[in-house]
């Protein structure tokens, strides 16, 4: 079976903005929503190195982003006979031999056990004789017998029913760098961002990805417990079905947004976080306005993939 065949996909170019343009765009709105912000284009840090630990040093090199599955397949009901999604296998598909893959995705219950929320961390190569070295640092967050978080290392290159991640060939290079603190607007920290993003470009899909650290403050974030045996047909079963954990910094959050949808069913923004001292989750907002700091470095991805997007009616 080819890959196609195995992972039907949207290929689309997208707008690509100098990230030069973008800083100056934040520069001049980002305001609205954080007392204390400023936007740069800087050379990436080492992101394998604290306080990031990724799985690869940059955020450079073809820069994409994949929506992976949706929503539609966790709820009502989860579709347990959909197959799972292997970040390998969508690198090669989507032209990689070298990859770094990071984002939020759903995790592959038929390894952890559970449903459980997945931060995709792991960088690929395959070498002229299409021999595969991973390097994973993909942590998972799932919920205890006590009911409490429990975030853990998880060596796997796959994911469930839908995930959004940044996929690109790891190397340093020219990245936007973003500080914000003391939130004075109502929205979170990704989308203050792409709010200012969406009132400049409109409706052109601008795609974002990288990684943002929760420098201090507290954060909201949910965890799935296991899969609901009862449909969940509204926003407020949903909320009551997830768990919900205010979560301390430093919070390491992996991310991806976009300024807009075309009609592809995107999942418009998606972040998870893990920590080194046991916290991890889904990031909805911050709790503690005044004390928040974040610190951001993103990418703009020059190409999207929609994998597997649920069908219609």
């Amino acid at each position: 079976m080819s890959l196609l065949t195995k992972y039907p996909s949207i290929k689309r170019q997208l707008l690509v903005p100098s990230l030069q343009e973008i800083a100056d765009l934040l520069n001049q709105n980002l305001n609205r929503y954080f007392a204390e912000c400023n936007a740069a284009v800087v050379d990436c840090p080492n992101l394998r190195q604290a306080p990031f630990h990724l799985a690869n040093e940059g955020l450079c090199g073809n820069p994409m982003v994949a929506d992976i599955g949706g929503v539609r397949y966790l709820s009502p009901l989860p579709r347990l006979d959909k197959q799972p999604y292997n970040f390998t296998e969508l690198g090669e598909l989507m032209g990689f031999k070298n990859a770094l893959v990071i984002g939020a995705a759903c995790a592959p219950f038929h390894v952890t056990g559970v449903n459980c929320e997945l931060i995709p961390n792991l960088a690929f190569k395959k070498d002229e004789n299409e021999c595969l070295t991973i390097a994973n640092e993909t942590h998972a967050a799932k919920i205890d017998e006590r009911g409490e978080c429990e975030l853990f290392k998880l060596d796997s290159v796959e994911c469930c029913l839908l995930g959004n991640v940044f996929v690109c060939e790891g190397k340093p290079g020219k990245v936007l760098k973003i500080n914000a603190k003391k939130r004075i607007g109502n929205e979170n920290f990704t989308e203050s961002i792409r709010n200012i993003i969406r009132e400049k470009y409109g409706e052109n899909i601008i795609s974002l990805g990288g990684v943002f650290l929760i420098k201090q403050g507290t954060a909201k974030l949910h965890i799935m417990p296991d899969f609901s045996t009862t449909p969940l047909n509204t926003e407020e079963q949903v909320n009551e079905w997830l768990k919900f954990f205010s979560m301390k910094a430093p919070l390491i959050c992996l991310s991806v947004f976009h300024s807009y949808d075309d009609n592809l069913e995107l999942r418009m923004e998606h972040t998870h976080c893990f920590s080194t001292h046991g916290a991890g989750g889904h990031y909805h907002y911050d709790i503690t306005p005044d004390e928040i700091e974040y610190e951001a470095y993103f990418n703009v991805a020059e190409t999207l993939y929609r994998v597997d997007a649920p069908k219609s009616g």
